[in-house]
């Protein structure tokens, strides 16, 4: 009996903070492995570029007419929508 409350707090940590995470890692490997020629994206460096090429470990990025720059995958942090870096 005097194990419930260390057991129920660990229940309680788990889908309060581990399950959520989890989820959350789940969505962004989804998206990366996802990526394709023309997705627009954003780094997690700020940089917004549209994707020219992709690898198994590295993204390709055209940040400006001419200029490309080759960054990892796991350093796009968000899929934009198509058309809003011309919005811009």
């Amino acid at each position: 009996m005097s194990f419930l409350p260390i057991i129920l707090m660990f229940v309680v940590l788990y889908f309060l903070m581990i399950r959520p995470q989890m989820k959350r890692q789940k969505e962004q490997k989804a998206m990366m492995d996802a990526l394709t020629k023309g997705d627009e994206v954003v780094t997690a460096g700020g940089i917004l570029g549209r994707v020219t090429k992709v690898t198994d470990a590295y993204v390709t990025l055209e940040i400006a007419n001419g200029t490309e720059v080759v960054i990892q995958k796991i350093a796009v942090a968000t899929l934009l929508p198509k058309g809003t870096i011309k919005a811009l």
